[in-house]
């Protein structure tokens, strides 16, 4: 999974979204360890210290836990992963539904346009 910025967010949150991201998607599975922080900032390409804080937000939300001498693990808690997963959907179809509604678009119509997409990837 490849790391992607822009410039509209700080880029810690970016990062928080896209670690809770590999977390749902089972990038990181359960009870795995998480790189180290100098090794996902070079892979990221951020400095440590921003990762560090993207990595303490995780801690902070209970996707990953410490544990001293072994480094950050993910949350064997499953539950914790499916909130965290229904709240990026949540946030997604927000984005989504705004940018239809700034484009014109009714209730109505967004929900025949989605239902169409939707008939179209299922025939494919």
């Amino acid at each position: 999974m490849e790391w992607k910025f822009d410039n509209n967010t700080p880029i810690y949150a970016q990062l928080v979204e896209q670690l809770t991201l590999r977390i749902v998607t089972a990038v990181y599975v359960p009870g795995q360890r998480i790189p180290p922080v100098r090794e996902l900032a070079v892979e990221a390409g951020v400095n440590p210290n921003t990762m560090q804080r993207a990595l303490g937000e995780l801690e902070r939300l209970g996707l990953v836990y410490s544990q001293r001498t072994s480094g950050r693990f993910v949350t064997e808690d499953t539950t914790m992963i499916e909130t965290a997963k229904q709240d990026l959907a949540s946030r997604q179809i927000r984005e989504f539904l705004g940018a239809m509604k700034d484009l014109g678009f009714s209730g109505s119509e967004i929900a025949a346009l989605v239902a169409a997409a939707q008939d179209e990837e299922e025939s494919q």
